[in-house]
């Protein structure tokens, strides 16, 4: 595509609720974009468009340059792929209403996309749910694999900001424009995976608001870029398994953490499990599904541990303990307990599950 056509696709792209549904019917009528743009509002009737839309594709056309429009976005540093070039994502052109146009801050190249996986879940994950979202996401990213996500509170965060912190890529899926992260406490994130860490991306127009209503659309992105999406922890009603459900029809992996039966956080991924979900207790189960060889494991064995710290993995081994029980079990003071939890964390083998509980890492 030309740099004209780009810019009328884009200039009609902006148009609310011109989708790419739309869009495409109305290029296989008049062949290219710029005799859409150019085309009189009466020669659109025949495609019964809302009289809403009409409007604003009347107000659009007197008060959008196409040039000026992409000059705009380009001084924004937001870049655009479309559906007619060469290095669209192949794993995206398969679905069904794949977006005409993805908008992005940062790199999408084929190094990064050849190997997307999917980890979502709870926006309010427990202590258990962060612990196995880390532990997993860390695994994936030492096998080579880009996470992909949404950005949004909970889940979604700890697995961008694991993958920053295992120094791999990561993709951040927006329900809305560029020009606005969602939510808001994410834009110091949001700019680190672009600057360096992969890509923040989007179908909608730079402006457009994030609205509950776009946030399932923007899951089907998630599942069509990955080989296999995972689901951490989620409740019954959490938008995590819309993302697993599409990436069912997709034809993706789906795989889910089994948690408590006594926790409402767990209700969701013990559902897909009965509905045929893949079970992960490790990220070997993840790889081995996927054909993929499992990256390193710290193993305790190799490491130089004192026979206090062997006692205290122990204890933890299986579930999370605060710091005063441990202390009660081996009888010593909680300052010395303290000491060697904070040099097992360091060490990679225990985790702080936050208010002095923690268990093995």
């Amino acid at each position: 595509m030309n740099n004209s056509e780009l810019h009328y696709l884009l200039a009609l792209h902006s148009v609310e609720g011109l989708g790419p549904t739309r869009i495409k019917k109305l290029f296989d009528y008049f062949g290219d974009f710029q005799a859409i743009w150019s085309a009189s509002l009466s020669e659109f009737t025949q495609f019964r468009l809302p009289e809403k839309l009409l409007q604003n594709l009347k107000n659009a056309k007197s008060s959008v340059d196409p040039d000026v429009y992409f000059e705009k976005l380009e001084k924004s540093g937001i870049k655009v792929i479309t559906i007619f070039d060469e290095n669209y994502p192949s794993s995206l052109r398969e679905i069904h209403g794949a977006p005409i146009i993805i908008y992005y801050k940062g790199i999408i190249d084929s190094e990064v996309l050849e190997r997307c996986f999917g980890v979502v879940g709870t926006r309010m994950p427990t202590g258990y749910g962060r612990l196995v979202t880390e532990k997993l996401t860390r695994g994936l990213v030492e096998a080579g694999l880009t996470i992909v996500s949404g950005l949004a509170r909970g889940v979604d965060t700890v697995a961008h900001s694991t993958t920053i912190e295992a120094g791999g890529k990561t993709l951040a899926v927006l329900g809305g424009g560029l020009n606005q992260i969602f939510p808001s406490e994410n834009l110091h994130l949001a700019e680190k995976i672009a600057n360096g860490f992969g890509a923040i991306l989007t179908e909608f127009p730079p402006s457009y608001p994030h609205l509950a209503g776009n946030f399932p659309a923007r899951n089907r992105i998630i599942a069509g870029l990955s080989k296999g999406v995972l689901v951490t922890e989620a409740a019954e009603d959490s938008g995590s398994l819309i993302t697993a459900r599409l990436a069912i029809e997709q034809g993706r992996e789906v795989f889910a953490v089994p948690g408590p039966i006594t926790s409402s956080m767990s209700a969701g991924t013990s559902a897909l499990l009965k509905d045929g979900a893949k079970l992960v207790s490790s990220v070997a189960d993840i790889l081995e599904e996927l054909g993929i060889k499992s990256g390193p494991v710290i193993k305790t064995s190799n490491l130089n541990l004192g026979r206090e710290e062997k006692e205290i993995l122990e204890l933890i081994k299986d579930e999370s303990r605060h710091v005063d029980e441990i202390a009660r079990s081996l009888k010593k003071p909680i300052s010395e307990i303290s000491g060697v939890l904070l040099k097992l964390e360091i060490m990679g083998v225990a985790k702080n599950l936050g208010g002095g509980s923690y268990i093995k890492g």
